[in-house]
């Protein structure tokens, strides 16, 4: 954790910023794999409570009383039957010194806290909970059924949070450059085990192993397939097959649970084809696109916008689309190669706040997602780029053989798309690239000081030679 400063200025501006009533965060609890006993490892923190509190142990909640300025940690000490198992922690009297806290109190006390907020009609404020043990436990003090929480957080609580977690500190920067770190070994492994005959799965196994050696955890399920098509496809038991590209999509958390989000493809016996480099080459080019144009007051709807355009345009001279790009991009037409944004934001959690809903972390008064069309609906950061904002830069071109018939049974975008050339395409997979990009005064740079080989004579270059 940071030093207990860092928690008690970041509570203290919440305060102000909410200015009334009671903000209770809640941190998570140990999370069983299929015993109470058994949870699954290692023990991951709410992020908003680590952001307010820094504290790693399980069964705490922070209770900011803005009205009578009192911060308070409540949670209960272990017993010596705990000790025997896990070993002496630190006692709730140290977390508190250790985040700053005014006083601690057991758990049972929450329920007299709320009781005494509500009988005075005050304001509680608390987040969009997403684990069902939380909900049962706001159920039980709030008395808000679980099938209206989402409804029920507080909406000016989310606006700060956000606020607060989208400008990263120098210090998180330095996490997050951490985390890069992790991420270049654990692609850099993938690459250097990437041949024919070896299994999806042991590739991937190798690439988590990184991330739980360096770091704290994996910041995803790690992505490693020779479908790449299949936008969030698992390892299989699969070998890998010469002449197929293989994506892998990776990030590790630091010990502080700062990520890291990083996308690679490459062939599986190390040399890109030629049809494979002329899908890779616009890949690439949109990637680097938006690091020309990323920077303080553009929005990022724009830059994904102008990434869709550029892809269809060379996708045109490549025979596979037709028409006008403007026109085309309008119609969404470029969804059938991306279904998906360009980025999101990323921090302690890899889709940066996600559990309080993308429209309220991507997108802003200004800049309303659009909802109806199919992949623009999935574009998860719109709003204007600011100083200290970490985004992904992740354009991808699939070739997703359902989507293709299907659109081709509609004749959805036919005057923009040659569906007849598509089909000598339906095998071939999928490339996505992606990096970390840190906005800064006058225009963005990538998080890492190690560049992942991404270029195609630098990706063949270090599969060669490693």
């Amino acid at each position: 954790m940071f030093d207990t400063a860092t928690y008690k200025r970041r509570r203290d501006e919440l305060k102000k910023l909410v200015k009334e009533g009671i903000i209770i965060l809640f941190g998570n609890n140990e999370s069983p794999a299929n015993f109470p006993n058994n949870g699954y490892f290692p023990f991951r923190q709410d992020s908003s409570f680590l952001y307010y509190y820094g504290l790693q142990r399980d069964g705490l909640v922070g209770v900011i009383d803005i009205d009578n300025d009192k911060d308070l940690l409540i949670g209960n000490d272990i017993d010596i039957e705990d000790i025997v198992w896990y070993g002496s922690v630190d006692s709730m009297e140290e977390m508190r010194q250790r985040c700053g806290a005014s006083e601690t109190l057991p758990m049972r006390a929450l329920k007299t806290v709320c009781n005494e907020a509500l009988s005075k009609h005050r304001k509680i404020h608390f987040l969009p909970p997403y684990r069902h043990d939380i909900k049962i436990q706001i159920f039980d003090l709030l008395g808000v059924h679980p099938i209206q929480q989402k409804e029920a957080a507080s909406m000016t609580l989310i606006k700060a949070v956000v606020k607060m977690r989208s400008v990263k500190e120098p210090q998180e920067i330095e996490e997050l450059e951490r985390a890069a770190v992790i991420g270049y070994k654990m692609h850099t492994t993938a690459m250097r085990l990437t041949k024919p005959g070896v299994t999806e799965k042991f590739v991937s196994g190798q690439v988590d192993g990184i991330a739980h050696s360096y770091g704290a955890m994996v910041s995803f399920p790690t992505i490693y397939t020779q479908h790449g098509e299949i936008l969030h496809g698992a390892p299989s038991m699969k070998e890998l097959e010469a002449g197929r590209l293989v994506l892998c999509d990776a990030g590790a958390e630091t010990i502080n649970n700062y990520c890291s989000d990083n996308t690679r493809t490459m062939p599986v016996d190390g040399k890109f084809t030629q049809r494979q480099l002329d899908i890779y080459s616009i890949v690439e080019a949109c990637h680097d696109h938006t690091l020309d144009v990323a920077k303080p007051g553009v929005k990022y709807a724009d830059v994904h916008f102008n990434v869709c355009r550029l892809m269809f345009d060379r996708l045109k001279e490549l025979g596979l689309t037709k028409g006008d790009t403007e026109e085309a991009v309008r119609a969404g037409a470029h969804a059938l190669f991306m279904p998906h944004g360009l980025g999101h934001m990323m921090g302690m959690d890899v889709h940066d706040m996600e559990s309080f809903d993308q429209v309220n972390v991507g997108f802003d008064e200004e800049t309303r997602p659009n909802l109806e069309q199919f992949g623009t609906n999935n574009l998860r950061m719109g709003r204007r780029l600011e100083e200290g904002f970490v985004v992904t830069d992740e354009p991808g071109i699939y070739f997703i053989p359902a989507l293709i018939d299907d659109w081709k049974a509609k004749k959805h975008c036919a005057e923009f798309l040659n569906f007849d050339k598509l089909e000598a395409y339906k095998d071939f997979g999928g490339i996505r690239i992606e990096d970390d990009v840190l906005i800064t005064k006058d225009g963005c740079r990538f998080i890492g000081k190690d560049r992942i080989p991404y270029h195609p004579k630098d990706v063949e270059e270090f599969m060669a030679d490693n």
